[in-house]
């Protein structure tokens, strides 16, 4: 419960922090209406004792004081439907407002998180976060809130009103007001439950149809269609369950409180009749009107708290998955190393804006100094441990040692590790045992942001985004001109396909590029990368989805992009790292074989027999 009231008051606060002003003059208008409303009926009373009932009486009776009664009441209620519209515009601008900021927030914050979250979580349940999740927040803050602040001035303002006109009549109508609040506490702590399971099933749907969608190909290739389909209907059946519990106890609780508070009314109708018929109370018709009115008016609002319980709970729900996103570590990055330009005055090293195609890290020294050390490419790793899980190690005694300018390769089964070595030199993941230095600096000292525009990758699975062809180049830098997205996509061999595109570099691409061949769409990544023009290179089997005549007009386009980097290629293909100036063989996590093509070769060892077909590379 605690959790659920901090969760509610951090939402608050955020509310207030960004827009208190509003919520300030929003809490005046409420105020305003409630009043407004107290007031009209308070004024039932004089309206009938002092001006209808003696009119009665009078053979010639003159209306005008009556006209002018009217007038007044219409003038409150007229002030009271202002203040109500005004709170209610505010509240559009608060809301929508609100929204807008922390999505913002979300994704803003969601930038910063580390590859290892997305990996845990499926992409749909953190699209539900920004739409189902965001939405029950929505309906809260447009409408709950200021009707639960309203029912609550409403019943402060009503229940003081109703003492000045009869203090047993309201000693009853406190007793079914506590009636009504026992049968709603009951019945909206049920339903609240279920409301809070209701948008975690709501997740899990949506994160099984954005799977599905996404992989529908493989679903269609492998007749998978009526598992898929049973699967489905499973999670679709856990959330109707669920939504069903929910609104079964949310649409009986609405009904109760009405008919309890009819109840009420009923009672004090009676009472009330009984009191004046027997003439020994000061109640006079107007004065029971007056309080039948108010008897109404301060059982709705329960009603209305009590149907806002349910919007509350599904908020509760929205806003603790929103939290938890907001509340994941951001990547850590303790780096102080940057990356910087330089240009040689004198024979030395001196930081520029310029492009002068030389690099340096910008090392800060304890004593103020700074060093700039220039960027060779120098990647060493050496005794490096690392596994997902603390306690599973995948890659044991690793020790790499890649010289400036140099091809390095990594060939082995499926799982071997290869993926896993470059990731860390990205640092997407941290190892547990060893070092990793870059030009003999460790990696954790260089900020990932630098480190990461230091190196150039092209993944196997290549995304593109919803844009141009010109953009989706342009994305590996964007400040570069057509001219060189042009010139990338040549050295990549695109030139000729997009050429031929509907558009050429202007063919608008949607659906990850689905308009494109696999192929092509490599091609695009390998483009990408040649216009970031990195310091060094990590090709993650860039050449497996491009057949093979294509594979050798890219692979002259790809010697010229690795041209005096340092390099890391992994790849199926073992006909394309011939050429690498050192080979290396991974087996569960450690490099069993090492050297270049000509020397292994002649070890006759694990490389010989993958090279020559005697086992599959799986």
């Amino acid at each position: 419960m605690n959790k659920k009231k901090n969760v509610l008051g951090r939402l608050l606060k955020r509310v207030f922090q960004y827009y208190g002003i509003h919520c300030f003059i929003v809490l005046i208008c409420i105020i305003g209406q409630a009043m407004c409303t107290v007031q009209g009926t308070l004024f039932m009373q004089t309206l009938i004792d002092d001006y209808v009932i003696p009119l009665m009486n009078v053979p010639s009776p003159d209306f005008s004081g009556l006209f002018h009664a009217l007038t007044r009441m219409a003038c409150i209620f007229g002030l009271g439907v202002l203040f109500s519209y005004t709170y209610q515009r505010i509240m559009v601008t608060v809301t929508q407002g609100f929204l807008r900021d922390l999505r913002g927030e979300l994704f803003q914050h969601m930038e910063t998180l580390p590859i290892q979250y997305f990996d845990r979580h499926t992409h749909g349940d953190i699209m539900s976060i920004y739409t189902n999740d965001i939405d029950t927040l929505r309906q809260l803050i447009s409408q709950s809130l200021p009707q639960l602040v309203s029912s609550s001035i409403t019943i402060v303002t009503v229940f003081i009103s109703m003492l000045t006109l009869n203090i047993p009549l309201t000693i009853l109508s406190v007793i079914m007001l506590c009636v009504i609040l026992f049968v709603s506490r009951k019945v909206g702590s049920l339903s609240s439950r279920y409301f809070i399971r209701q948008q975690q099933e709501l997740g899990k749907v949506n994160g099984y149809i954005e799977e599905m969608i996404s992989g529908q190909k493989v679903v269609k290739v492998f007749n998978h269609e009526k598992v898929v389909i049973d699967d489905f209907r499973e999670i679709n059946e856990n959330l109707r369950d669920t939504a069903y519990q929910a609104n079964k106890f949310a649409n009986v609780l609405m009904p109760l409180t009405i008919q309890t508070g009819n109840v009420s009314y009923i009672l004090c109708a009676i009472v009330g009749a009984l009191m004046a018929l027997s003439g020994r109370f000061d109640l006079t018709i107007g004065t029971l009107i007056s309080f039948m009115t108010l008897n109404k008016n301060f059982n709705n609002p329960v009603g209305q708290i009590s149907q806002q319980i349910n919007a509350v709970a599904m908020a509760q729900a929205g806003a603790k998955r929103i939290f938890d996103l907001l509340d994941q570590e951001s990547e850590n990055d303790q780096g102080i190393v940057t990356l910087c330009r330089v240009k040689y005055v004198d024979g030395k090293m001196v930081e520029t804006s310029e492009r002068t195609g030389h690099w340096a890290w910008r090392h800060p020294r304890n004593n103020g100094d700074v060093e700039l050390v220039e960027m060779k490419g120098d990647l060493r790793l050496e005794n490096v441990d690392f596994g997902y899980v603390e306690d599973k190690m995948v890659l044991h005694n690793i020790d790499v040692f890649a010289n400036p300018g140099e091809k390095i390769a990594f060939v082995g089964a499926t799982g071997a590790g290869k993926t896993t070595i470059t990731n860390l030199i990205n640092r997407f993941y941290d190892i547990q045992g060893g070092t990793i230095t870059y030009d003999g600096i460790d990696i954790k000292l260089i900020k990932k942001d630098d480190l990461r525009r230091s190196l150039g990758v092209v993944l196997q699975d290549t995304h593109l985004f919803t844009g141009t062809v010109m953009d989706n180049i342009r994305y590996g830098r964007l400040d570069a001109s057509d001219e060189e997205c042009i010139q990338a996509a040549k050295l990549a061999n695109a030139d000729g396909f997009i050429r031929h595109l509907p558009n050429g570099y202007e063919t608008m691409l949607t659906g990850d590029g689905a308009n494109l061949s696999q192929g092509q769409r490599q091609l695009l990544a390998i483009a990408r990368a040649a216009v970031a023009n990195p310091p060094a290179l990590i090709l993650d089997e860039a050449t497996s989805s491009i057949d093979s005549r294509t594979e050798k007009l890219v692979q002259d386009g790809m010697d010229k992009l690795m041209d005096n980097r340092t390099t890391l290629v992994i790849a199926h293909r073992l006909s394309t790292i011939k050429n690498s100036d050192c080979i290396m063989v991974l087996d569960h996590g450690r490099i069993i074989e090492r050297g270049n093509h000509e020397s292994l070769m002649k070890e006759k060892g694990k490389y010989y027999q993958l090279y020559t077909g005697m086992i599959e590379m799986d």
